[in-house]
């Protein structure tokens, strides 16, 4: 009879091992609070120095789609997700019935480059443009180009708003679609939510989305390059707030006197033979000998 191989223990391992390419955790959205209305709680907070955002009100903005409403055929129709901002798929754009209800003054699509969707779409923005409506395209080769896009779609869709604001004294409304409207359209609108209300990140942007059109698909793809978006947006916050006049944190001295960090940069006048000044400020004080030579 064989004899067993013996099982090797390793009591470092604290996980088992798999055998798969690595992979980032993956991003996970919660669903938002009901109130007793069974509506979603989200509520948003646009950026202070935008006076267009703050005369927009968004009081009980999740109301038309609440989820226990939700049917299977409204993923063809466009549900608004601001009161000047909807998201749909391409038959939402070809729906001139619905365009003219809802007063819409601008579309903007999100298409492939090189597909057949994007020669469809161009049928779609002839239609559009002559119904006397504004019209504007994102051409991408990649999904990762939707990030470099972000910045551009966000100011078409405010400056269009806003301009309308002025000059007509209503809001200009824009549609925003992809071929399905589930997932690049989706992604140019939460980055829109992100980049213009100080209480929304990627997250929160993605559970209003998923609140008014339930059928948006964010997978994990979309969620990081959100998460990455986000991230690039705190940095420029951050830079701004310290240019107009926020004070620096910096370390302050046993005796209280505030002094700012090491300078990586010696003068020409430190000490050649021994420790520089800096040294010489750590290191006073104490008594202790790190290494002492033994006698031979």
């Amino acid at each position: 009879m064989a004899s067993e191989v013996p099982t090797l223990h390793y009591p470092h391992r604290t996980s088992t091992s798999t055998y798969r390419v690595p992979t980032p955790p993956r991003i996970v959205v919660p669903p938002p609070a009901l109130n007793s209305d069974a509506l979603p709680e989200i509520t948003l907070n646009a950026l202070k120095e935008s006076a267009f955002l703050n005369s927009v009100n968004y009081n009980n903005i999740v109301t038309q789609n609440a989820l226990l409403e939700w049917t299977y055929e409204r993923r063809r129709e466009a549900q608004m997700i601001l009161p000047y901002l909807y998201l749909g798929p391409m038959t939402a754009a070809k729906d001139e019935a619905w365009l003219r209800r809802e007063a819409i003054t601008c579309v903007l699509g999100v298409r492939q480059k090189g597909a057949f969707e994007s020669r469809v779409m161009n049928g779609v923005l002839q239609k559009a443009a002559a119904l006397g409506l504004e019209c504007h395209t994102v051409d991408l080769s990649g999904p990762q180009e939707l990030i470099h896009s972000f910045p551009a779609t966000t100011i078409q869709i405010y400056n269009h708003a806003s301009q309308r604001m002025q000059t007509t004294g209503e809001l200009g409304k824009i549609l925003v679609f992809c071929e399905s409207g589930n997932e690049r359209s989706a992604g140019v609108v939460a980055a829109y939510l992100m980049e213009t209300h100080e209480d929304v990140d990627y997250i929160k942007a993605m559970q209003l989305c998923q609140a008014q059109r339930f059928c948006v698909n964010f997978d994990d793809g979309m969620k990081r390059l959100l998460q990455g978006y986000w991230d690039i947006l705190c940095a420029k916050r951050t830079v701004a707030a310290q240019s107009i006049g926020h004070p620096l944190q910096v370390a302050a001295t046993p005796n209280g006197a505030a002094r700012g960090k090491r300078s990586l940069q010696r003068d020409d006048d430190e000490d050649m033979e021994g420790v520089d000044e800096d040294d010489v400020e750590r290191f006073d004080g104490r008594s202790f000998v790190p290494f002492v030579d033994e006698p031979l």
